[in-house]
């Protein structure tokens, strides 16, 4: 069913997008909330959607998913035109847990609906996540959610849950960046027919500042953040950056009309540290609950 760049984001014909389920088709580029303060966030994402973007990735561990429905609901862009994500807090885990997990993501929201609902974190408890999984079927089933993934899964984790379910997730979401490709991850992704989906796809400072970088944006004239995420676009992922600047907010979405030459993308394929350029936790030692 995965499908890249065979289909126009709704609501923003000729946008590059993935098709990751029957009938669902997600932005290649979308708008990042993490760390945006919940006082903060309802004006950056108005900026965001009247910039363009279509595709809004919350979380419930983000603690600004009301502030993220306030923007929705002042917006002129129809319900039907947007994509929305958000995930499970792991205290949400477990049969019930996702189901009233989804409950709650979708008050807060003010939503009748959303269009994709991911497990945030696997934590080590097998017993846990495999029920979180078996709840967001039924949520799906149900026509809560539109399509469901996972977010920080490895291969082993999503193994477990086809296993159990016979379901396979639509998307994966997975820090990666340059310094941090997920080579494996990423080949395993597309023989699943999972999408890959970039958190920090801009790294840190460091990445940015990365020579390599700075000197194919200067090749092309553009900023290193658009030539990170061509690079994204390019593998086939689906990218969302942050910002709360209307400018960078606008560079950012610009970078889906810029193109990579074959010796760029390699240039930028040298750069990975492997495990070494990891900047989050691990998933097999993440076990927090929040």
């Amino acid at each position: 069913m995965l499908q890249h760049q065979g289909e126009s984001a709704k609501g923003n014909p000729g946008f590059p997008a993935v098709e990751i389920a029957e009938h669902v088709v997600i932005p290649q580029v979308g708008l990042g909330v993490w760390q945006i303060d919940a006082r903060q966030v309802t004006e950056v994402v108005s900026a965001a959607l009247e910039a363009g973007y279509r595709l809004i990735d919350t979380a419930q561990g983000y603690d600004n998913e009301t502030g993220v429905g306030r923007a929705i609901a002042h917006s002129p862009v129809p319900r039907e035109a947007l994509f929305i994500t958000s995930k499970l807090r792991t205290r949400a885990m477990g049969f019930d847990g996702a189901r009233r997990g989804v409950e709650a993501s979708l008050e807060a929201l003010g939503l009748d609906y959303l269009d994709l609902m991911l497990i945030h974190w696997p934590t080590l408890d097998r017993e846990r996540y495999v029920g979180a999984w078996k709840g967001l079927i039924e949520a799906r089933e149900q026509g809560l959610v539109r399509s469901i993934g996972v977010s920080n899964f490895l291969e082993h984790h999503i193994e477990v849950v086809v296993e159990e379910t016979g379901v396979v997730p639509a998307i994966d979401q997975v820090e990666t960046h340059p310094y941090f490709q997920q080579t494996k991850l990423h080949a395993y992704l597309a023989a699943r027919g999972i999408a890959h989906q970039a958190y920090s796809p801009l790294g840190h400072g460091e990445v940015l500042a990365n020579e390599v970088i700075a000197d194919i944006a200067r090749n092309h004239g553009w900023t290193p953040a658009q030539v990170i995420l061509s690079w994204h676009r390019q593998r086939g992922s689906v990218v969302i950056p942050k910002s709360v600047h209307p400018d960078r907010l606008r560079e950012n979405l610009e970078a889906v009309d810029l193109t990579l030459s074959e010796a760029d993308m390699g240039r930028i394929a040298g750069l990975d540290r492997g495990e070494d350029g990891r900047t989050g936790s691990d998933p097999d030692r993440f076990n927090d609950l929040y």
